[in-house]
């Protein structure tokens, strides 16, 4: 609602600052509810039942996952990586291109 009205407020009343961004993304998780590691997915061990999954396909599918997932994690480190040379390397540009501040 405050958002609402903000819209009808003179500019210069309105917050100049972000708007703060929630912990997580908005996502909540718990410290005892951590996201999974590629090793407590390839050993997790499901109870037996008489009329349960096939245990060799819940391991292979486990496994996937756990593929999957490493897979993925590499990638989004590589990507920060990727990213943080980028930055680095944009601010050298600029630092050497950009004219200096005349006062």
């Amino acid at each position: 609602m405050r958002n609402v009205l903000n819209l009808f407020r003179p500019a210069a009343r309105r917050a100049t600052r972000p708007a703060p961004r929630p912990p997580n993304d908005g996502w909540y998780r718990s410290k005892y509810c951590l996201p999974l590691t590629v090793g407590q997915i390839r050993e997790r061990q499901f109870r037996s039942v008489r009329r349960g999954l096939d245990p060799a396909e819940v391991h292979a599918f486990l496994c996937r996952v756990a593929g999957d997932l490493a897979a993925a994690r590499r990638e989004v480190a590589l990507t920060r990586e990727e990213n943080v040379r980028i930055k680095r390397a944009l601010r050298s540009w600029q630092s050497r291109f950009t004219p200096g501040v005349r006062r």
